[in-house]
């Protein structure tokens, strides 16, 4: 006779990190460091923390880059694993690169890749996308009425090629187009917003709703 306690456990659930892009100089906000904009009083680096961890993201990287120092004075980043990309100017490839290689070894089944300038984007599309992870094989993604967008999700047996692919602002998407047939998107239109804080107007948008 066996006991629960005698059956053998199943598989792991995969381990997926939360990896925070946060190294923007927000060029078109005069020179506001895109990870101190307020939001609801916090720099915004922090609100994203919080989102990620509240959607199920135990270990979070964090990559800066404007005013990286400024935002480490300002910006409770505690538990997070925080990097400095110096060459953030070069556009988010690096920015990418640098934080999917700082998971390396550590165990991470998967990361899960959020951009600071999103907060329309919570834990609830951050848990949604975590939840469709099964391997290291997994390619995931957010969409919205269909169209690709961010959280996105990297198995690590995708790193590699996205590390030796991701150059300028393209990101992973370079990678992305020779595997679109693997990519699972997941529907978050219905709890998120994608819109991000890019110009003066979209900075008066985030004032009024969250300052």
């Amino acid at each position: 006779m066996t006991t629960k306690r005698d059956e053998p456990e199943g598989p792991a659930a995969p381990v997926v990190a939360g990896l925070l892009l946060a190294a923007g100089g927000g060029r078109r906000l005069g020179g506001r460091p895109k990870a101190l904009l307020p939001l609801h009083g916090r720099p915004l680096v922090e609100h994203a923390v919080r989102t990620l961890r509240a959607g199920g993201c135990e270990r979070v990287h964090v990559v800066l880059g404007a005013a990286a120092g400024q935002v480490r004075a300002r910006a409770e980043l505690s538990g997070c694993t925080v990097l400095d990309n110096p060459y953030w100017e070069s556009g988010m490839g690096s920015s990418l690169r640098l934080g999917l290689d700082s998971l390396t070894g550590t165990g991470t089944d998967a990361a899960l890749v959020l951009l600071v300038d999103q907060p329309g984007i919570g834990a609830g599309a951050v848990a949604r996308v975590r939840s469709v992870c099964r391997s290291s094989a997994t390619l995931a993604a957010a969409s919205y009425e269909g169209r690709r967008g961010h959280p996105v999700l990297f198995g690590a047996e995708h790193w590699a090629g996205i590390v030796k692919s991701a150059e300028g602002d393209q990101g992973a998407r370079p990678y992305l187009r020779t595997r679109e047939d693997e990519i699972e998107l997941v529907e978050c239109g219905d709890i998120a917003d994608p819109s991000d804080i890019d110009t003066p107007q979209d900075l008066e948008r985030l004032k009024r709703t969250g300052s």
